[in-house]
């Protein structure tokens, strides 16, 4: 399985999305990684406030940030590889990068304890 981490800027929180006016990507990027993560596929995250040290200790993220500054931000590696800058992942990125089918990006629907058919009842 590939590894990808993101190298976010700093934020109040850990996903940033917290306080009375919620960022939209912020929202979808949480919304993406947790469904990821209920299909089994770990995408780490590093908020700049929260865990500086990482920034520090990657030799590739420190070597960027010292050429191009915090502006840079978010940046997304795969394999220890710089794959994007200055923006986060779309979603058709997360599939090609991460090797996964689209509906791995969404929730699944809870059941109504009926039935299961596509569609609707049988």
């Amino acid at each position: 399985m590939k590894k990808m981490v993101i190298f976010e800027p700093a934020m109040c929180c850990s996903t940033g999305v917290c306080g009375p006016s919620v960022d939209k990507e912020l929202l979808r990027i949480s919304t993406v990684l947790n469904n990821l993560k209920n299909k089994g596929v770990l995408v780490e995250r590093y908020n700049l406030n929260s865990n500086p040290q990482i920034f520090v200790d990657n030799k590739t993220i420190n070597e960027i940030l010292n050429k191009d500054g915090v502006e840079v931000l978010p940046v997304t590696m795969v394999d220890g590889v710089v794959v994007k800058t200055k923006a986060y992942p779309t979603n058709g990125e997360f599939c090609s990068l991460l090797d996964v089918p689209a509906e791995y990006l969404r929730a699944e629907k809870e059941s109504s304890g009926g039935c299961c058919c596509k569609g609707g009842c049988c």
